[in-house]
């Protein structure tokens, strides 16, 4: 067959060397001119930044992704497990560090925070068997065919769906496990993992702490968009076609049936179309959805303000993977997603990937990712809102890290949700499509397929199973498993 793939994110990308290693004759449209979607990269004067997703976790899905294709993953694709997780700085002073180690980190936190290292061991087994129950229901299969529902491994989750506490919301089953309120706010954190909001979010998604504390948190020898680069060059290897600077301006239904593409003013025909395009934006853009009313009542999930800083320095007390909490969490998410504004004390996550990738930087110089979650562009003053947030962060780093860091910023870029929304076509620049602050928003996420209109497929961090590097390249799975071989 003959199938089309619009965007090339990693969700599209993994599509792709699935399809063309079946037998398909495979064709990626993508409207930026280099792979990726929202993992990309910028180069300033000798520094390099990831843009998009900075954690890799299962990084067996890419292995898998390999062997579905025929091939053996490179030597030159090689990563290692992260040591400390992140390092977390509270506005009290106190300074913890995650280690990947569950015996340091429960120690780390019985001295620092007084608690009990059982609870930290009791939430890790907990996180485990949400995982154990969710992962065939919710992650590696379609929700919305009833022949999966009926698989004795499914049916089996399903009868102890109660334990993954899907009635809970995040921050009530964090409280209930520890003592220290900065362990519920360090938890509670994994909300942002999907745009969330942990006030809201179901407490199913502390399964996410399973996947960074009880997997490991790894990190490429060559950074994130190595991933990308590998992806890519085996799509190209198996005979994947890319027209890049192509951007989709339809697809093309007759009869109930997606028979096509058009891309400005030339319309291209295909037995397939697989959309790793937002969804929000294929509802409103390139299609008669028939759930457009719907979709767009939906709320969306937040964005992120991002400064790109070439830093003069190099500060040792920073890991990899940094946080610098707010005082107040809930008063932050309430300002993110219902006053549409950015908190004036903002959690900052500041990602260094020169502690890993030494070229990343020039010598004694540091490439800093700094990140603070940001609402979906709703017409907002962000002129204003840009330059009081920068103060504020290089306020609340200067007293964290006692430092004077605007003495050393060399090199700047900034991105937006209005950036984010040009560069990536996600709707108001939210990074994960609809937000999960319901319990029932797994099923509420856009099915992988349309029971309305054959030959449709969707990919990608905006329909199920969710955002994140191992949630696309599930989405990818899914959709092969519901494309026959030629």
């Amino acid at each position: 067959m003959k199938i089309a793939v619009i965007g090339s994110g990693i969700g599209g990308l993994a599509t792709a060397c699935r399809l063309v290693s079946k037998g398909h004759e495979v064709t990626v449209f993508e409207k930026n001119m280099s792979p990726g979607g929202k993992i990309s990269e910028i180069h300033m004067e000798g520094y390099r930044f990831d843009t998009g997703p900075s954690l890799f976790t299962l990084p067996e899905l890419v292995e898998e992704l390999y062997g579905a294709a025929g091939e053996t993953i490179p030597s030159t694709f090689a990563y290692n497990k992260l040591e400390v997780l992140c390092k977390y700085f509270y506005n009290s002073g106190e300074n913890l560090v995650a280690w990947s180690d569950q015996q340091k980190f429960a120690i780390e936190c019985a001295q620092k925070l007084g608690e009990d290292p059982s609870n930290i061991t009791k939430y890790f087994k907990s996180a485990s068997l949400i995982y154990k129950i969710t992962a065939d229901i919710f992650l590696f299969n379609s929700l919305h065919k009833v022949k999966n529902l009926l698989k004795f491994s499914v049916l089996k989750s399903l009868f102890q769906v109660n334990k993954i506490r899907f009635y809970k919301t995040m921050h009530s089953a964090n409280r209930n496990n520890f003592k220290s309120p900065l362990l519920v706010q360090l938890f509670d954190r994994y909300a942002t993992y999907n745009g969330s909001n942990p006030y809201k979010a179901p407490a199913t998604l502390n399964v996410i702490a399973h996947l960074e504390n009880n997997l490991g948190t790894y990190f490429p020898k060559d950074g994130m968009y190595s991933i990308v680069k590998h992806i890519y060059a085996l799509a190209l290897k198996k005979g994947v076609r890319f027209n890049f600077n192509s951007l989709v301006t339809s697809i093309d239904i007759e009869n109930k049936k997606a028979v096509g593409l058009t891309v400005g003013e030339m319309a291209f025909t295909f037995d397939r179309i697989v959309s790793d395009s937002d969804i929000n934006y294929v509802v409103n853009n390139l299609m008669d959805h028939p759930l457009k009313k719907r979709f767009n009542r939906l709320e969306a999930s937040s964005s992120a303000l991002v400064f790109y800083w070439g830093v003069k320095k190099e500060f040792p007390e920073l890991d990899v993977h940094n946080i610098l909490f707010s005082s107040d969490y809930k008063e932050e998410f309430h300002n993110l997603f219902q006053k549409k504004t950015i908190d004036t004390d903002p959690t900052v996550y500041i990602f260094v990937s020169s502690k890993i990738v030494k070229s990343d930087a020039p010598k004694g110089c540091e490439n800093w990712f700094v990140m603070v979650n940001a609402p979906s562009n709703t017409h907002e003053n962000w002129d204003q809102l840009i330059r009081t947030t920068k103060q504020n962060i290089i306020k609340k780093i200067n007293k964290s890290l006692k430092t004077n860091i605007e003495d050393y910023i060399e090199q700047e870029k900034i991105a937006s949700p209005i950036t984010i929304e040009q560069d990536t076509l996600s709707k108001g620049g939210a990074l994960y499509g609809n937000s999960s602050n319901s319990m029932f928003s797994a099923f509420l996420r856009h099915p992988n397929f349309l029971k309305s209109v054959k030959n449709l497929y969707f990919v990608g961090g905006s329909v199920h199973p969710g955002g994140g590097i191992p949630l696309c390249l599930a989405s990818a799975k899914i959709v092969d498993n519901e494309i026959p071989a030629e």
